[in-house]
């Protein structure tokens, strides 16, 4: 059984979380703020955490910065309509998905199924050979294993999946809309900005210059594409 914490400083709102998830099969862990949730995270085995941004003692985004330190659980942040600052933010320090307040159960309850299907049977993308290779990234997808010049490289499932759909084109270039619904399983209403900044995560990681990308490239006015290994 899948176990999911739920950290938010309105009670209310955690109660009725509880009540979607259980009602789907899944076990639930409450945190009222940002501390409780890594403390829970660090004594349970967690398959997802929701967790809202604005809290008391330490918010979402400061919570999140210490989860991607330790761990690569997915994480949904709750936010709140005029909070996109705090999105992108969330996004560019990890989070994998958002959804925003006040929320539609089942549209929560089809997202947490849909990282959770993501995270524990390593779906997604569609390269077919266990290991491909390109340049000096190489990406195991039996292990869920990124390396890049020997070294691992520590993704999270997102940015993990992203990564796999272009190295399974490469050359390819695909529009933020296409990748979005390709990666993200949904339909790509205002997707620029959310897989940009998944992109420039991934740059971060595995470029030695992000600002002059040697692998993972922006074809203006298009989209993105990965080079084909040399």
């Amino acid at each position: 059984m899948y176990r999911v914490l739920i950290c938010d400083d309105e009670k209310d709102i955690v109660s009725a979380l509880k009540i979607y998830l259980e009602s789907d099969g899944y076990e639930t862990l409450c945190a009222y703020n940002g501390k409780e949730a890594i403390e829970l995270l660090r004594e349970n085995e967690v398959h997802l955490v929701l967790m809202d941004i604005m809290m008391p003692e330490m918010d979402g985004i400061s919570a999140m910065v210490k989860i991607r330190e330790e761990s690569n659980v997915p994480v949904i942040l709750l936010t709140a309509k005029g909070e996109d600052t705090d999105k992108i933010l969330g996004l560019n320090v990890g989070a994998d998905d958002y959804v925003t307040k006040p929320f539609n159960p089942v549209e929560l309850q089809a997202r947490v199924r849909s990282q959770l299907r993501r995270y524990m049977l390593l779906g997604g993308g569609n390269v077919r050979e266990t290991s491909v290779n390109i340049g000096g990234i190489s990406l195991d997808d039996k292990s869920k294993e990124v390396t890049l010049d020997g070294e691992r490289v520590n993704l999270t499932p997102r940015e993990y999946d992203i990564l796999k759909f272009l190295m399974s084109h490469p050359g390819d270039v695909f529009s933020p809309s296409e990748i979005y619904r390709e990666v993200w399983k949904d339909e790509p209403f205002g997707s620029d900005s959310t897989v940009a900044v998944h992109i420039r995560h991934l740059r971060e990681k595995l470029e030695i210059n992000p600002a002059e990308p040697r692998y993972i490239k922006a074809v203006w006015g298009q989209g993105y594409k990965i080079e084909r290994g040399k």
